[in-house]
């Protein structure tokens, strides 16, 4: 019956987005200037009719229909509601049904909201981005269908992977997917812009919405991840530079260049293909993302498929997308000859710009690096942090220093009149710099300068808040990278890590803490066991006591052994530790770590994130 209604409403949202092709082709010929109400109707329909159909797989989870195959592998009567639901998405075949409410839904609210900007130029996107759909929808129906069904009917599911059981994964994928699914609509509205000639200031305001929207929800989606990353996986990290992980932040670069290019070709009018490129690319590097996390090529705890037909389908998809894009981009390149002089804002962006390309291509490279060797002299390696900081952190101390001199600077040409304002914050950078070190005794060249950069950045933008004429959601998220790097900078090098063994009643004392672990207790719950441990912690100097639980879970659906972390928080640090069993001994291996100033990482970054829904309330009015 679910399965009925659910391909029904596939194959409905199919014909509703050639119908809306084929409209908007005849309506091009119109010399009306207006959109008629027939498309509206129809695109009002098509999102409508997809989100039912979501709703429709949504109902299949939460009763457990185990005819669908989809819910048969990635559910179980037993599971809470919660994960019942987020199941739904938790799978390949559920998550690219939501990429397609995505694409559809943006290509509605382009229509609705855009109405400012010519009819020409709309219907294109419109055209666009529902070739885009027609693409993921084929995909759907005839490769990856969510409603495919069993026989015969199974009585119970395997159940959901238990590292995807976690609130903060449940809503990791829908932010990500509203960030790099979103930027499709600006995708399609770069092919329309350079098929129409629409390359103006008004082409800039017509998106730049749009690009704040899903840079600000991927923001989300990758804080998300990492906090997730940071108490599930046990390591005790936020970000490992795993290729899943960095095949989100690949576009995230791409599209805080973009954010940068818009402001100078409102402003300017000038670099117009720089603005194309970043919209296309930004897409691109969705898919391709896509692409990765779904072939089966990539060996990761957050991949989906291991499908090849999949892989092939989206590298088909892809290499079309790419094709297109570069068709139209050399048919429409046009040389320019805007004048820019070294000393200005536009220069600034341009090279913001190249740092930004400089992070995507190092990042692309140490992602996909292993791959070409392994399919190539089939030799496997892998590229870990050491790589990724040794190569990005030294070009980072020289990207803060101009992103806090940039917005001082003015357009077409500055005179710099304000050097002995920056001496002084590089004065007051390096006095802090040095505080922080001497009291806590920790050194090395590339923290300094780190830490002395990130502070640059901090006290210039504090300094621009109380100016008149301060750009205030610019002003927050530039405060809060400069926040997010000096804190990252600060935990790398004073967390400090324990590794040690210990059986119940025993204590051990390393260097300033003694553990103590005080009692196991074995607790049933409806979805698994766990046995909990009771490990007592006291700092020795400060005399400071915390008493942590870590647990080691056992699912039966599927059978599963993790171990959780314990972690306590405050203000100034974090005690995180994880515990896991000795084969065939009474004794525990204990992992514990003192992580100063988590919690002010996250808030950086949901700082950062705040900047992109204050512009929105600046850039709305244009569309």
């Amino acid at each position: 019956m679910l399965s009925n209604i659910g391909n029904s409403l596939l194959f409905l949202n199919i014909f509703f987005g050639f119908l809306i092709i084929h409209y908007s082709i005849n309506f091009l010929k119109n010399s009306n200037t207006t959109i008629p109400k027939k498309i509206y109707h129809l695109s009002l329909l098509q999102s409508t009719s997809i989100l039912i159909c979501f709703c429709t797989l949504v109902a299949a989870f939460l009763v457990s229909d185990f005819s669908l195959i989809t819910v048969y592998q990635n559910s179980h009567t037993l599971k809470p509601i919660f994960y019942k639901i987020s199941g739904t998405w938790g799978n390949h075949e559920g998550s690219l049904l939501l990429w397609a409410i995505i694409l559809t839904i943006f290509s509605f609210l382009f229509l609705i909201f855009n109405k400012n900007h010519p009819k020409n130029f709309r219907l294109h996107t419109l055209i666009i981005q529902n070739l885009l759909i027609l693409g993921f929808l084929f995909f759907i129906l005839f490769n990856s269908n969510p409603f495919s069904v069993i026989n015969p009917i199974p009585k119970e599911g395997l159940g959901l992977n238990p590292i995807l059981q976690d609130p903060a994964l449940a809503i990791h994928p829908p932010l990500l997917y509203v960030g790099f699914v979103g930027s499709s609509i600006y995708f399609s509205a770069a092919m329309a812009s350079m098929i129409t000639n629409y390359s103006d200031s008004l082409f800039a305001k017509s998106i730049k919405s749009w690009v704040v929207i899903s840079w600000t929800f991927q923001t989300l989606g990758i804080l998300v991840g990492s906090i997730w990353a940071y108490y599930e996986l046990g390591w005790g990290g936020f970000w490992f530079w795993d290729p899943v992980e960095n095949a989100s932040l690949l576009p995230w670069f791409a599209m805080t260049a973009l954010l940068h290019s818009l402001i100078v070709l409102e402003k300017r009018n000038i670099l117009y293909f720089w603005t194309i490129i970043l919209c296309l690319l930004t897409f691109i590097l969705s898919v391709t993302g896509t692409f990765l996390v779904r072939s089966g090529i990539l060996n990761s705890v957050h991949t989906f498929a291991n499908d090849p037909s999949r892989g092939i389908y989206i590298l088909i998809f892809l290499s079309l997308m790419i094709i297109a894009s570069i068709y139209f981009l050399f048919s429409r390149y046009k040389p320019t000859n805007n004048y820019l002089n070294s000393n200005s804002k536009e220069t600034f962006v341009l090279i913001n710009n190249w740092f930004m390309m400089f992070y995507l291509i190092t990042v692309l490279l140490g992602t996909l690096y292993p791959i070409f060797t392994d399919a190539l002299f089939n030799s496997k390696i892998s590229v870990g942090p050491p790589f990724y900081n040794s190569v990005i952190i030294p070009v980072v101390t020289v990207f803060l220093i101009l992103m806090a001199v940039g917005p001082q600077v003015k357009w077409i040409k500055n005179k710099f009149t304000n050097i002995k304002s920056y001496l002084l914050i590089i004065l007051a950078a390096l006095l802090i710099n040095f505080l922080i070190f001497y009291f806590f005794k920790s050194y090395s060249i590339t923290s300094n300068l780190i830490i002395i950069s990130s502070l640059f950045l901090i006290i210039s933008s504090i300094k621009d808040i109380f100016k008149k004429t301060n750009h205030f959601p610019r002003v927050i998220s530039h405060l809060s990278f400069g926040f997010l790097i000096f804190f990252i900078g600060l935990n790398h090098n004073f967390s400090i890590e324990k590794d040690f063994n210990l059986k119940l009643g025993e204590k051990k004392q390393i260097d300033n803490f003694q553990f103590f672990l005080q009692d196991l207790e074995l607790t049933k719950y409806p979805n698994y066991q766990a046995v909990k441990g009771k490990i007592k912690i006291s700092n020795l100097i400060t005399s400071e006591e915390r008493t942590l639980k870590p647990e080691i879970r056992i699912y039966d659906n599927p059978q599963t052994l993790t171990y959780e972390a314990s972690i306590r928080t405050n203000f100034l640090k974090d005690y995180y530790l994880t515990m896991s069993n000795i084969d065939r001994s009474e004794y525990y291996n204990i992992k514990f770590q003192e992580k100063p100033l988590m919690i002010w990482i996250w808030i950086s970054v949901i700082s950062l994130s705040l900047g992109g829904f204050l512009s929105l309330f600046r850039y709305a009015k244009y569309n």
